[in-house]
């Protein structure tokens, strides 16, 4: 028993002699009682917190760390311009004599900002087996607690495990890696009711300033010195804090996009690496028909093709089951929903407008049309390009909208009214017109979005609305027989190829 729990012990025994005396004596010590219960519970509460409580709230976040990851830059599909920034960024973990005869300072952050799926943390974990540097990865959302100095506290943590890692696994570099991290260091003074965030952020700006030579934080050199190098992940890089951006912290911001079309077929050919495929298998075809898909969503094709293969008992993959597999990463999974056949025909008559207006305004640009239900679907056109435009004009934005107008104009040509299946093309077709208008394409010119009138504003929609549904309207007419024709075809065999149609829209 060490001093200070021999002296509790003898007041204890004062206390309890003293009040049981009192109370032989007739004295009423109830209320010495009650108050003594309350400062025993005040104080019991404080040790718990100071004890076992508090230590659990500061543990560090849990990590996955270890030694040098397993990917290298071969294994990240596309992404060639962000991998090049990237390496060019490492080159002073891998090359400190050259940099310092050059004079460069060290850099201290990279950002990686892209949409979800892109493949940011797969770059971070390529970036640690570039440099030969060992690598610790956490999540912004688990620095952060209800109770204040925690998130601080777990940043300091953080970096001591990163340097006791790399110097236990012989290494003399370090990467943190932070998914999300506009949950810890979006910008000060937005949260009112506590200083939990700004006291994390300001932690991790203290962290990062003092790892210029880092063999602790203020840059003490020494023989075991670890540098380190903080990666971070953000899919919002607007709500970061300025302090966080400014050089000599995250001195690079590294934009990671959706892949284009080579970029998608690279990545198809990474993950059929270890996929038995069939002939009929068109890795580039494929990368045309995945327009906007990202690297995570690529990735759950090849898998979902492979429970496709599986299901049906085939030993390989086939261009079915690589069809069946994009529908359903975009829609989900086929619904048992009962629809009447007259709902049946409406909405063949709906998708067929869409891909033949597609096919008439952007030739080459639908890969299949079926009318399967999923999701909240019950029909589906699937787009398919050989290019990925990044700048589009007046025209492209009007064909846009005759394609989204083209559903409700062949319902009413061939069965004479329009139904509310067509209500999200509405939606969709305003949306492309709006934007049409901001951009300073419409007939009022450049404009300034916050001086126009939402009624001038509207009245320029609509009448873009209006010429891209005659428009639909007029293809259409010139082609009933065809638009009849297809839609037939969609509920004899429920999913017509692009292909096919383009034959008979040659014949």
């Amino acid at each position: 028993m060490g001093e200070r729990d021999r002296l509790y012990a003898i007041l204890a025994g004062a206390v309890g002699a003293g009040l049981t005396f009192s109370a032989w004596m007739g004295v009423n010590i109830l209320p010495v009682l009650l108050i003594a219960g309350l400062i025993g519970v005040v104080l019991a509460s404080r040790m718990f917190y100071q004890g076992g409580f508090k230590s659990r709230l500061v543990a560090a976040p849990r990590l996955a760390s270890g030694s040098v990851p397993g990917v290298g830059f071969a294994d990240v599909g596309g992404q060639e311009a962000a991998k090049r920034e990237l390496m060019e960024a490492l080159e002073f973990i891998r090359a400190p004599e050259r940099i310092r005869e050059l004079g460069i300072r060290p850099l201290k952050g990279v950002l990686f900002s892209g949409p979800p799926g892109t493949g940011k943390t797969l770059l971070a974990k390529a970036a640690a087996n570039y440099t030969q540097s060992s690598f610790l990865a956490a999540s912004g959302s688990e620095f952060v607690e209800m109770y204040a100095g925690v998130g601080a506290q777990r940043v300091r943590q953080l970096f001591a495990e990163a340097r006791r890692l790399a110097r236990r696994e012989g290494h003399g570099t370090a990467i943190i890696f932070i998914d999300e991290i506009e949950v810890m260091a979006g910008r000060r003074g937005r949260h009112e009711s506590h200083l939990e965030y700004d006291q994390t952020l300001n932690q991790l700006l203290v962290e990062m300033d003092g790892m210029e030579s880092t063999g602790g934080t203020g840059g003490r050199e020494g023989s075991d010195a670890v540098r380190i190098l903080v990666m971070a992940a953000s899919n919002r890089p607007d709500l970061l804090d300025a302090a966080l951006m400014r050089p000599g912290r995250f001195d690079r911001v590294v934009r990671v996009d959706l892949p284009d079309r080579h970029a998608r077929e690279h990545i198809l050919r990474i993950h059929c690496q270890n996929k038995p495929l069939e002939s009929d298998v068109n890795l580039t075809a494929l990368a045309a028909e995945t327009w906007g898909f990202s690297g995570a969503h690529l990735e759950s094709v090849t898998n979902e093709a492979a429970i496709a293969a599986l299901r049906r008992g085939a030993r390989r993959l086939s261009r079915v089951d690589f069809a069946e597999a994009i529908d359903k990463v975009m829609l989900g999974e086929r619904m048992d929903r009962a629809v009447s056949e007259g709902e049946r025909r409406r909405v063949a008559v709906h998708e067929g407008g869409h891909a033949l207006v597609s096919e008439l305004v952007r030739p080459g640009s639908v890969a299949t049309v079926t009318v399967v239900p999923r999701g909240l679907a019950l029909g589906h056109v699937r787009q398919g390009q050989d290019e990925d435009p990044v700048l589009k004009t007046r025209v492209d934005l009007e064909a846009e909208m005759a394609v989204c107008l083209a559903g409700a104009a062949a319902e009413e040509l061939l069965l004479g009214a329009r139904s509310t299946g067509a209500s999200s093309d509405f939606e969709q077709a305003t949306e492309i017109g709006r934007r049409l208008v901001l951009a300073g394409l419409s007939d009022l010119g450049p404009l300034d979005p916050d001086l126009i009138g939402q009624g001038e504003l509207w009245e320029a929609v609509r009448g873009l609305l209006n010429g891209a549904r005659q428009r639909a309207s007029t293809l259409l007419e010139d082609r009933t027989e065809l638009l009849s024709w297809l839609a037939d075809r969609l509920l004899e065999q429920e999913t017509v190829a692009g292909s096919e149609l383009r034959s008979w829209l040659a014949a």
